[in-house]
């Protein structure tokens, strides 16, 4: 019989540092990128205006995920190869630790050389595969959608955020841009959930990690973009970006 020489502690070559080299977890790197935007364009907003409100807020918060998200959609697309390979090492890794890999991902840990890095950063799919299958397989729409949006709205969202903060654009273009933007997302992530339960998926993973990684993860394309539906309507109607000041 042939020896299996599958090593259940390691995660790919490049997430391994040497002792004396600076790392930070995944997850710190990824929260502090959202952070720097955030509040980079809240700061920015409130200078110009002399105030701000929580719409803005939470609409600045949520296009700063966004385009991290892109990004993270494009190594998606650059890296289905590798991802569709990692699939199957992730679930055996998993059956024998025990351990769940969307946690490890996060906690990998991030150096200068791999913060860049499309293939560090695609095992977040590759990890995420293991409670929707579709992202290990080209021909499913959810991995259409997503490196469909990583590609066609990762501009669109950087002039929509920075429109909202910096009003050097015509209200309407930036009202009708969100409106059109906001949309799609609320309507993509919808199918997505519907397609999920269709093909039955959701009856190969447990309730915790349907309710954490299929529900938990996507709400935020539909419940912000619900009140950026709102606020991008209302720029519209007012022709102007009072609905961020009040």
């Amino acid at each position: 019989m042939m020896k299996d020489t599958y090593n259940p502690e390691q995660l790919a070559d490049f997430e391994h540092t040497a002792d004396n080299e600076f790392s930070l977890p995944a997850g710190v790197v990824a929260g502090i990128e959202i952070t720097l935007l955030t509040v980079v364009s809240i700061a920015i907003h409130y200078l110009i205006n002399g105030t701000t409100n929580l719409l803005f807020i939470l609409l600045s918060l949520f296009l700063s995920i966004n385009l991290l998200i892109c990004l993270w959609e494009i190594c998606l697309y650059l890296r289905r190869d590798y991802i569709e390979k990692r699939h199957d090492y992730f679930k055996k890794r998993r059956e024998i630790t025990g351990r769940d890999p969307g946690v490890d991902i996060l906690l990998a840990p991030v150096t200068r050389k791999s913060v860049f890095s499309p293939t560090f950063w695609s095992d977040i799919w590759s990890t995420y595969s293991l409670y929707d299958g579709s992202y290990a397989d080209r021909k499913t729409y959810g991995f259409t959608i997503d490196t469909g949006n990583g590609f066609a709205t990762f501009i669109p969202s950087l002039i929509l955020h920075f429109g909202m903060t910096v009003p050097v654009f015509p209200p309407m273009f930036i009202g009708i841009l969100g409106i059109m933007m906001f949309w799609q997302w609320t309507y993509c992530t919808s199918l997505y959930w519907a397609s999920f339960f269709i093909a039955g998926r959701h009856k190969l993973i447990s309730k915790k990690d349907m309710f954490v990684y299929i529900w938990g993860t996507n709400a935020p394309w539909v419940m912000f973009s619900i009140l950026g539906l709102y606020a991008s309507v209302r720029i519209v109607l007012d022709n102007s970006y009072a609905v961020f000041l009040n």
